[in-house]
C-alpha cells in the first residue's frame, strides 16, 4: 500500500511540474495533453491496481497487475528511444544539408572576390 502511495505523489509531483513548464511555455500543447494523459492513466493504475491483477487472472495472464505495467512501462520507453533515435537522425539530415548549403555559398562568395 505504502509502495502506491509513494507512486502516486511521485505522479502528483510529474503533472505539476508538467503544468509549471507549460505555465513558462516550455512544452507545447499537444505535448502537454500527452503528458497529463499519461500520467492520468498511470494514476489511475495505481488507484486501480488490485482490479487490475484480478483483470488480468481472469484473462489469463499470470503475473500481477504491477509487473503487467512494469512491461508496458518498458515498451513505452523503447518506443520513445526509438522515436528520438529517428528525430536525432532527421535532425542529423537537416544540419549536414545546412552546412553543405553554408559552405557553397561561401564558397561562391570567396571565388567573387
Amino acid at each position: 500500500m505504502w509502495q502506491q502511495t509513494i507512486a502516486l505523489i511521485l505522479i502528483l509531483i510529474f503533472i505539476f511540474r508538467l503544468t509549471l513548464l507549460k505555465k513558462k511555455g516550455k512544452v507545447q500543447n499537444n505535448e502537454y495533453i500527452f503528458w497529463m494523459i499519461f500520467w492520468s492513466l498511470a494514476a489511475l493504475a495505481m488507484l486501480f491496481l488490485k482490479q487490475l491483477d484480478t483483470l488480468l487472472i481472469d484473462l489469463g495472464f499470470s503475473g500481477s497487475g504491477i509487473n503487467f505495467l512494469l512491461y508496458l512501462a518498458i515498451l513505452f520507453l523503447f518506443y520513445l528511444i526509438f522515436r528520438l533515435r529517428l528525430k536525432i537522425l532527421n535532425l542529423d539530415t537537416k544540419i549536414t544539408k545546412l552546412l553543405r548549403e553554408i559552405a557553397l555559398k561561401d564558397s561562391d562568395n570567396n571565388t567573387e572576390k
